[in-house]
């Protein structure tokens, strides 16, 4: 184990089982292994060991606590394939880093585990698949399917570009410091929507302003956004976000794009 104090307010609880470390890193898919891969979070660098062992063609690492910066440079050196970020992942604009398809994996920071996904979302087209380790409730609220009380915004939203699964739990006992919650590794996979057949930003906004107000049918949930009046009736509106899947929120998008577009 390092000497890098975990630093409670970045959420830091570091991985400290090699097997595990190993089995996340076998789940990436073999064409990703050895290309070019992104780990958010380092640390202290248990799962980048494993990573770098298998000289991909890339290895970036983001991590904004300085001292594991530090401890990672000292550790690794200087690799041809390793860039290592001292940065916020949630700040960083990847565009210019993902210069080939990148693969993302990491122990994500359990309080900032959420927003980490709709950063990758912005970057859905470079991002082939995602493995990373997380709290088990956002784990399975990210993986869950319409009718389930904890289906949600990420749910769906990832939902449209990924396929989404849940590879194995993990205890507590693995970290340093053990925290409070179970963990889970969950792995996304590039679908085969290379467009979503309605305007992307009204549908993150259907889908964002339903899900605030789930228990309110969509009639009344989507006030504000002031839908055609010609959809009032539309049997969609009088279900709930939780009751709707992906394609029923596309298809909404459609119709109110269909209608604003004939005006």
């Amino acid at each position: 184990m390092s000497f890098v104090k975990p630093k409670k307010h970045l959420g830091q609880h570091f991985l400290k089982d090699r097997n595990i470390a190993s089995k996340i890193v076998d789940a990436l898919p073999p064409e990703h292994a050895g290309g070019h891969i992104l780990e958010i979070g380092p640390g202290t660098g248990i799962l980048t060991g494993i990573l770098a062992g298998k000289e991909p063609e890339k290895l970036i690492l983001i991590e904004v606590d300085p001292e594991s910066v530090r401890f990672l440079k000292t550790r690794f050196g200087e690799k041809s394939f390793m860039q290592i970020i001292e940065g916020n992942f949630l700040t960083t604009d990847l565009s210019g880093l993902l210069s080939r398809p990148t693969a993302v994996i990491g122990n994500f920071p359990y309080n900032i585990s959420s927003q980490i996904f709709f950063h990758i979302l912005k970057y859905h087209d470079q991002i082939p698949v995602v493995v990373g380790m997380l709290q088990r409730e956002v784990a399975e609220r990210i993986c869950a399917r319409e009718g389930s009380r904890i289906y949600g915004i990420l749910s769906v939203l990832l939902d449209a570009y990924y396929d989404r699964e849940i590879l194995f739990k993990v205890g507590p006992r693995v970290f340093h410091p053990p925290p409070k919650v179970e963990s889970a590794v969950i792995r996304l996979t590039r679908n085969d929507t290379t467009r979503l057949p309605c305007e992307p930003s009204l549908f993150e906004k259907i889908v964002k302003q339903g899900f605030q107000n789930r228990r309110k049918t969509l009639r009344n949930a989507l006030k504000r956004i002031n839908l055609p009046v010609e959809l009032a009736q539309d049997p969609l509106l009088s279900k709930r976000a939780e009751q709707l899947r992906t394609e029923d929120f596309i298809l909404l998008t459609q119709k109110a794009q269909a209608l604003w577009n004939s005006r």
